[in-house]
C-alpha cells in the first residue's frame, strides 16, 4: 500500500532531525544510564553478597568459640570481626543435646560467622593464645566514598532537578498563559468529508464556495471576488455544525484549528486578547486555512456598560477578534468559521459585512434529510431486512443529527440486549420510543384503579384526536411508564409535512390534548394530577394563537408579546409582555375563553362515542399497547395513510 501524503512528510521530518554524526542523543543518554545503573548493581552485589551468605552471632558466642580454639581465622574491621568457625566435639554434642534451640542451617561442623566488634582491649592476647589466624581490615574506599560522598551528592542534585522542573513548569505555564489552546489538526487531519454529513444541503451548498476557494483561489480573485471572511453557523443544538465545520476542512484539505470560546477567557484581564492574537498569528503561518471557533456567544455577546474584571476580560478578547477580522492588517487566506445557538445575543459589529460576512442556517432535518442522516449514522452496523429507515425517518419529525445517531446507538443496544445479530425494525421504533418519552420503568407497579385511569386519559386523547378533523391520526396508546414521571402515552403521526397551521387545526390540537382530562371528567367525574402536562401545553398554544397569530377578536390583530428565540428544539422561546395591565387582563381572559371551548367540545366528543370509550380501554388494560392497527379497527374505522412525521402525543403525569 503506498504512503499517504502525511507517512511522506513524517518521514522527511524524522530523518531532517538526525544528527550529522549519525549518533542519536537520546540514544547516547539511556546508554550512559544503563552502563551507571550496571555499575551500582555490581557494587551492590560485590557488598551484599558476601553478608547474605555469613551468619550473625553474638559477640558473647562468638567469645565461646573463641575460648574452645573453634576460631579458625578471623578479620578484624573497624565495625565487625568476620572469619570462619569450625565446631569441635564439645560444641557438636552440646548442640545434640539441645536440638530445640538448633536454628535451621545449624547442623553443620563449620561456618561463616559475623560478629558486631565491641570495645575489647584483650582480644588481641586472646586471639594469639588462641592461635587464631587474625588480619586487620581497612574501610573499602569505594564503598565509602559512594556512601558518604556520592549518594548524598546524587540525592541532592535529583532533588534540586526535580524542583527545578517543577518551577521551570510554573514559570512556563505562567509565561504562555497568552499561549492560544487551539487544537492543531494538520492537512486531511479531519477524517470528515461532506458525504458524512447529510440532512443539511442548504448549507452544505453555501460551504462548497468556501472549499472551492481554498482549493482554487485564483479562480476567484481574476474575476475580483472575495471569499466571505467569515462564516457563522446558525442552529439549534445537535444539528451538525462541528461537523460541518471540520468535513469544510476535511474536502479542502487544509490545515483546521479548533478552539472553544470559553477557552479564550481568564479571570485576568488581557489573556483573551493575547490568546486571540497567537491564534491568528500561528494561522497566518499555516495559510490557507480555517479557524473554528464553537460557542461563540461565549465571547461574542452585545458589549456594554457593565462592572465586574470577568466582562472587562471579554470584552477585550472580543475587541481583539473584531481587530483580527477587518482591522488594518488583513489575513489573508484565514477563514473564520463560527457555530453557535443564540445569535440574538452576539455583538452587531460581529456581524457586520467583512467579519461574518455569511450566515449559514443549519436547522433541524426533514424528513429526506433524516433519512439520509440514518443512512449515515447505519453504515457498519447490521441491518436486517425489515429495516425501513424511509418510516423512521417520517416517524421523527424534530430530531436534529444527534438524536438520530443516539436512537440507532439505543437500537443496536437494543439488539445486543437481546441476542440479536442484526438491528430489527422493532429495535429502531422501540429505541425512538425511549428517546421520545424515556425508557419503560418497569420497577414502577401501578395499582389496578391508577392504570385504569391512565387508559381512559389515553384513550380520551385517542378517540378526541379521532374526531378531530385537523388533528393528527393516532400512530400508538401505551399505558406503559416511561421516564421520570410518565404514565402513558399516545403517539400522533400527521398525514404530510405542514408548515402552516389554520386556526381550527389548532382549535383541534388544544382539544386533543384537553381530551385526557376530559375522559376523567366524563368516566369519573373527577380529575387527577396527570393533566398537568397536559394543561401547560394548551395554555402555551393558546396564548401563541392570542398574543402571536391575531386569532382573537377581542385582542385583535396586534402583537402584545415578544418572544425570544433560544434555537432549541421544542421550545418556543420565553414571551416577554408588550402591553398594558388592561390588555394582559383580556388576554387572560381569551385564553381561558378558547381552552373552555376545547374542554367542552372533548367532553362532548367523549359522551357521543362512550361505548367506543370502554371498548378501547378494555382492550389496553389487556394487553398495555395498542398499535394503529388495532385501536382503528376497534372503533370500525380505516387506518390513515402516508403518515409522514412523528409528534408525541400527550404524557400524563409530567
Amino acid at each position: 500500500m503506498p504512503a499517504g501524503p502525511n507517512e511522506d512528510q513524517s518521514k522527511k521530518e524524522s530523518e531532517m532531525k538526525l544528527p550529522v554524526s549519525g549518533w542519536d542523543p537520546k540514544r547516547v543518554r539511556v546508554l550512559i544510564l544503563y552502563f551507571l545503573a550496571m555499575l551500582v548493581v555490581l557494587w551492590f552485589w560485590q557488598s551484599t553478597l558476601t553478608r547474605l551468605t555469613v551468619r550473625t552471632i553474638p559477640y558473647s558466642e562468638f567469645k565461646e568459640h573463641l575460648g574452645r580454639g573453634e576460631v579458625v581465622e578471623c578479620s578484624v574491621e573497624f565495625d565487625q570481626i568476620t572469619g570462619k568457625i569450625e565446631l569441635g566435639e564439645e560444641s557438636i554434642e552440646e548442640r545434640a543435646r539441645a536440638p530445640e534451640q538448633l536454628e535451621e542451617g545449624l547442623e553443620e561442623t563449620s561456618f561463616v560467622f559475623r560478629v558486631v566488634r565491641i570495645e575489647d582491649p584483650d582480644l588481641v592476647e586472646e586471639l594469639q593464645e588462641a592461635g587464631v589466624k587474625f588480619t586487620g581490615v581497612r574501610p573499602n574506599p569505594i564503598s565509602t566514598f559512594l556512601l558518604a560522598w556520592a549518594l548524598p551528592i546524587v540525592l541532592l542534585v535529583a532533588l534540586w532537578m526535580y524542583v527545578g522542573r517543577r518551577m521551570g513548569r510554573a514559570a512556563t505555564g505562567m509565561m504562555s498563559i497568552g499561549k492560544s489552546r487551539a487544537r492543531f489538526v494538520s492537512d486531511e487531519g479531519t477524517g470528515v468529508d461532506f458525504n458524512d454529513v447529510a440532512g443539511c444541503e442548504e448549507a452544505k451548498f453555501e460551504l462548497r464556495e468556501v472549499v472551492e476557494f481554498l482549493k482554487e483561489p485564483e479562480r476567484f480573485r481574476a474575476l475580483g471576488a472575495r471569499i466571505p471572511k467569515g462564516v457563522l453557523l446558525v442552529g439549534p443544538p445537535g444539528t451538525g455544525k462541528t461537523l460541518l465545520a471540520r468535513a469544510v476542512a476535511g474536502e479542502a484539505k487544509v490545515p483546521f484549528f479548533s478552539i472553544s470560546g470559553s477557552d479564550f477567557v481568564e479571570m485576568f484581564v488581557g489573556v483573551g486578547a493575547a490568546r486571540v492574537r497567537d491564534l491568528f498569528e500561528n494561522a497566518k503561518q499555516q495559510a490557507p486555512c480555517i479557524i473554528f471557533i464553537d460557542e461563540l456567544d461565549a465571547i461574542g455577546r452585545t458589549r456594554g456598560v457593565h462592572l465586574g474584571t470577568a466582562n472587562d476580560e471579554r470584552e477585550q478578547t472580543l475587541n481583539q477578534l473584531l481587530v483580527e477580522m477587518d482591522g488594518f492588517d488583513p489575513n489573508v487566506g484565514v477563514i473564520l468559521l463560527s457555530a453557535t445557538n443564540r445569535p440574538d445575543v452576539l455583538d452587531r459589529a460581529l456581524l457586520r459585512p467583512g467579519r461574518f460576512d455569511r450566515l449559514v442556517v443549519v436547522d433541524a432535518p426533514d424528513a429526506q434529510g433524516r433519512e439520509a442522516i440514518l443512512k449515515v449514522h447505519a453504515r457498519g452496523k447490521p441491518l436486517h431486512e425489515d429495516i425501513d429507515l424511509e418510516r423512521i425517518a417520517r416517524a421523527t419529525a424534530g430530531f436534529s443529527g444527534a438524536d438520530l445517531a443516539n436512537a440507532l446507538n439505543e437500537a443496536a443496544l437494543l439488539a445486543a440486549r437481546r441476542g440479536g445479530k442484526a438491528i430489527r425494525q422493532k429495535d429502531l421504533e422501540e429505541a425512538i420510543e425511549k428517546v421520545v418519552a424515556g425508557p419503560e420503568r418497569k420497577s414502577r407497579r401501578l395499582g389496578e384503579k391508577e392504570k385504569r385511569r391512565v387508559a381512559y386519559h389515553e384513550t380520551g386523547h385517542a378517540l378526541v384526536a379521532v374526531y378531530s378533523e385537523g388533528a393528527d391520526p393516532v400512530h400508538k396508546i401505551s399505558i406503559v411508564p416511561r421516564g421520570r414521571a410518565a404514565l402513558g402515552y399516545t403517539m400522533q403521526l400527521p398525514t404530510e409535512d405542514q408548515f402552516l397551521l389554520s386556526q381550527s387545526e389548532l382549535r383541534d390540537r388544544i382539544r386533543g390534548m384537553l381530551g385526557g382530562r376530559a375522559a376523567e371528567k366524563v368516566v369519573f367525574d373527577e380529575i387527577t394530577t396527570g393533566a398537568s402536562n397536559d394543561l401547560e401545553q394548551a395554555t402555551a398554544l393558546a396564548r401563541e394563537m392570542v398574543c402571536h397569530y391575531g386569532m382573537s377578536e377581542k385582542i385583535g390583530l396586534t402583537s402584545v408579546a415578544k418572544r425570544e428565540e433560544y434555537l432549541m428544539p421544542g421550545q418556543e422561546g420565553l414571551l416577554q409582555r408588550d402591553c398594558s395591565e388592561e390588555t394582559a387582563r383580556k388576554i387572560d381572559e381569551e385564553v381561558k375563553k378558547i381552552l373552555d371551548r376545547a374542554y367542552k367540545e372533548a367532553i362532548e366528543i367523549l359522551e357521543a362515542h362512550r361505548d367506543q370509550l370502554e371498548t378501547v380501554v378494555a382492550e389496553l388494560l389487556k394487553s398495555e399497547t395498542l398499535d394503529a392497527k388495532a385501536f382503528y379497527k376497534l372503533i370500525g374505522l380505516a387506518v390513515p395513510e402516508h403518515r409522514e412525521e412523528k409528534s408525541p402525543g400527550d404524557v400524563p403525569g409530567s
